[in-house]
């Protein structure tokens, strides 16, 4: 789990998606979910791993080619229009037709949306990702969007600025916030060492030279 402010800047997330950002118990934003994370990635490095899920995969992830942490920023521009539309901007239920527009389909933009909402969509989900927010300069980019303006960055990243929204919470394990369809699923017993060691056996894991300590066995 990482803070979204405290995101390192060589951590691409790859995966961002509203699954992934959750709500800590004072109500400041945190991401989770780092499975595709690639680590290490300086601004202006490149990658050309194919991941993601469908409805927020960058025209360039599309395409196969090698891309840069701009992809992070266009996903960024999926889950603020989804935040104000409630739905992603290229979504379809064909997978096909989907990432057709993605490639493709203009950006629709409802007219309650404000100017500089509409001005910051239109910079995140640019189809060139050369031309994309933050593809450049990365954060600084977005920071100094009409958009952000009324940000105190410094106060953000120190979780100075009060939430909107403060969890009620009894105590750290109350989950009273998540959905039932998750928290009413059956816990699977965990593996026993004599599992994981045949797995290893039996090729489950090539490459893994790891063994427990003597006494552990």
């Amino acid at each position: 789990m990482c803070s979204v402010t405290s995101c390192c800047a060589s951590r691409l997330p790859r995966d961002l998606k509203p699954e992934n950002i959750l709500l800590d118990s004072g109500g400041h934003v945190v991401l989770t979910d780092f499975g595709l994370c690639k680590e290490g990635v300086s601004v202006g490095g490149t990658m050309q791993t194919f991941c993601g899920t469908p409805e927020y995969l960058a025209p360039e992830v599309l395409l196969g080619h090698t891309y840069s942490g701009a992809v992070d920023w266009w996903e960024l521009g999926n889950v603020l229009y989804e935040m104000l539309h409630g739905l992603s901007p290229f979504y379809s239920r064909s997978k096909a037709e989907m990432y057709e527009n993605i490639l493709h389909a203009p950006l629709q933009l409802h007219i309650s949306v404000s100017q500089s909402a509409r001005s910051l969509l239109q910079d995140l989900l640019e189809k060139d990702c050369t031309k994309r927010l933050g593809g450049e300069h990365d954060l600084a980019e977005l920071q100094g969007h009409t958009f952000f303006l009324s940000i105190n960055w410094d106060d953000l990243l120190a979780r100075k600025v009060p939430p909107p929204f403060i969890p009620n919470l009894s105590g750290p394990c109350d989950v009273r916030c998540f959905d039932p369809e998750f928290t009413l699923l059956p816990v699977p017993a965990s593996l026993g060492l004599s599992d994981m060691l045949g797995d290893v056996a039996n090729g489950a894991f090539p490459g893994f030279s790891y063994m427990p300590p003597a006494e552990v066995v």
